[in-house]
């Protein structure tokens, strides 16, 4: 896979936020992992900022905790400052949404400065493109894995990126509330 730059007329960011399939398999995708805690991090255009309160909000509703939200711009002078408070805590996984030219120079801050770990985040669509994974290196990012579009799910295995459809198992049920003072377990089903 060629590395191309961020800053070629090709990469044009847009801003469109992930669609409800996404943001639902994505959900089903940390709850399939066990995790419970998760960080969220995501660029500024109105589009993402409004798909990242759609993911905490089904995440929280069904258990889930989101521990810290971080925020990175398209352009930075290092993304230093994002990349340490993204890596500050210990969540059980990353959750990640575009747009794809901040998410890549994130992306390559965290692999050169941090103790971040591809294998266990999760990404929207935006990010799961050849175009965009060559901006950071399909070699960089192994494990790391995310939802279509349309609710599939892609994963990055052995420098390349490759595709499932949309499954028919796993979908997030809302568990019941918990003890006073402690979050609900998320709970996962079989889809009907």
């Amino acid at each position: 896979m060629t590395i191309s730059s961020p800053l070629s007329p090709r990469h044009n960011p847009v801003d469109v936020g992930p669609t409800d399939a996404e943001l639902e398999r994505m959900t089903g995708m940390c709850g399939d992992r066990g995790a419970l805690t998760i960080i969220l991090g995501h660029g500024r255009t109105p589009d993402v900022i409004l798909a990242a309160t759609r993911f905490t909000q089904r995440w929280e509703e069904a258990g889930g905790v989101v521990l810290d939200t971080i925020t990175w711009p398209e352009s930075a002078a290092s993304w230093m400052r994002q990349a340490l408070r993204f890596t500050a805590s210990e969540p059980d996984l990353w959750v990640m949404l575009g747009p794809v030219i901040g998410w890549a120079r994130m992306t390559r801050r965290l692999l050169s400065s941090t103790p971040w770990q591809p294998s266990r985040t999760i990404a929207a669509a935006a990010v799961g493109t050849a175009d965009a994974i060559g901006l950071v290196g399909a070699a960089d990012l192994s494990g790391m894995a995310g939802a279509t579009c349309d609710g599939g799910m892609w994963t990055i295995s052995c420098g390349e990126l490759v595709f499932a459809p949309v499954p028919e198992t796993s979908t997030l049920v809302t568990p019941p509330p918990g003890p006073p003072g402690h979050p609900p377990t998320p709970q996962w089903a079989a889809r009907e």
